[in-house]
């Protein structure tokens, strides 16, 4: 079985010393998913989406989606936005036990590898193998973290259940490497961020390379294209860590002698068009982007609210208020993230970078009040003037007759 064509022309790329970048979108709300595929669409190019084990699992995950419900989810917006089926790229992000990393080793390792081959039944063509994290039963090594051998050979496990469950001719993709925070992000300001040690992405090749060669998955290696790694991009609640060329300069030069891999990187969200293009000249050819997607949806969402109540309809949404009740009645998903008094809490809660508002949502109260939203401007459209005092590049493209002034748009 050989790479899939899109992964193998980043590395062609590489050895032809052509940058060449792929985004990762890891998002599963709607919105930012038909937005995604439209600008795919526009652009003419890929898009790669990618799923955590938080978001869909087996159990359904913080979704209520396993890994065919999300491929079929996909597929039905792609169909929508007309993007053809061969230009969307389905993958697994953190691919492994950290659902479970409470429960003893064995039992959290035989549901990642369920996990795992549910994801290539369902037509996941990348897979990012995680089994970095201590489970029950295990001993921290001096550094206080599993032992890296140990870490390889569980995901030369993973990566067996994956090959046991695929069926076709183009085998599963993988990325091996977890030098990030773990799924759902980090707290703090994203300041002072440490970057992957060169020898450390050197190490962790070798490892695998051994781990896959004594499972006997010597074909399913010959598959690994990427490595994650943390170039010193992250981001907090109201900063963002730049990427430093400088800094990263023996880590990416590490990578050059690496000549059938590319590096992966993760928290690539909010980093500047200039960045973002250095990282990949310098090799980081996979951009992981999620929270950022989300930020701007509620950027735009409130904007929209802000134009509602100036039309004041009889039945205002109160959307900014829908969701944050929603926040305040189950904290889980915000409360191990922001700190200091409530004044600063309740900023953080609408407004931090680390969107972790986006994980309500699909709470029933706040999607009523986004459906409310939009139908009080579709029943009341906005004069473009109005438009221009909260949303004033999309009321010039109104203005010009680019768009319609849908709500959606």
């Amino acid at each position: 079985m050989s790479l899939s064509g899109p992964f193998r022309d980043l590395l062609e790329a590489k050895r032809a010393g052509r940058p060449a970048g792929l985004v990762s979108v890891c998002s599963a709300h709607p919105l930012v998913l038909e937005a995604a595929m439209g600008q795919a669409l526009e652009d003419g190019q890929l898009l790669l989406v990618e799923s955590t084990v938080n978001q869909v699992n087996q159990f359904g995950g913080y979704t209520g989606m396993r890994p065919a419900d999300f491929a079929a989810f996909l597929d039905g917006i792609r169909s929508a936005a007309a993007l053809p089926p061969a230009r969307l790229l389905l993958g697994a992000d953190h691919l492994g036990p950290f659902p479970w990393r409470g429960e003893p080793a064995a039992q959290a390792m035989r549901k990642a590898y369920e996990l795992a081959a549910e994801c290539v039944r369902a037509g996941y063509l990348k897979l990012h193998l995680d089994a970095s994290m201590l489970l029950g039963g295990d001993v921290p090594d001096a550094r206080g973290g599993l032992d890296p051998s140990l870490v390889a050979r569980r995901e030369a496990e993973l990566a067996a259940a994956a090959e046991a469950a695929f069926r076709g001719t183009a085998g599963p993709a993988y990325v091996v490497g977890t030098d990030v925070p773990a799924p759902g992000g980090t707290a703090g300001e994203g300041d002072g961020v440490s970057l992957t040690p060169a020898q450390e992405l050197l190490d962790t090749v070798s490892l695998g390379a051994e781990a896959f060669r004594a499972a006997g998955l010597e074909q399913a290696w010959s598959r690994v294209f990427a490595v994650v790694v943390q170039p010193g991009v992250e981001f907090g609640d109201h900063g963002v860590q730049a990427y430093d060329r400088a800094r990263a300069a023996r880590l990416c030069d590490a990578a050059r002698a690496l000549p059938r891999l590319v590096l992966e990187g993760h928290s690539t969200d909010y980093q500047s068009p200039a960045a973002l293009r250095a990282l990949v000249e310098d090799g980081v050819a996979v951009l992981k982007v999620g929270p950022a997607l989300t930020f701007a949806m509620r950027e735009a969402l409130f904007s929209l609210e802000l134009v509602e109540r100036e039309l004041a309809p009889a039945e205002p949404s109160r959307l900014g208020e829908e969701l944050e009740r929603a926040m305040l009645a189950d904290p889980s998903h915000w409360r191990g993230y922001y700190r200091g008094d409530e004044g600063r809490m309740r900023l953080a809660r609408r407004f931090s970078l680390l969107d972790r508002c986006r994980y309500y949502w699909a709470a029933p109260p706040v999607q009523r009040a986004v459906e409310r939203l939009l139908a009080n401007l579709r029943r009341q459209a906005p004069p473009w003037t109005l438009l221009s005092q909260y949303l004033p590049r999309q009321a010039g493209r109104v203005r010009e007759g680019l768009l319609s002034g849908e709500p959606l748009e």
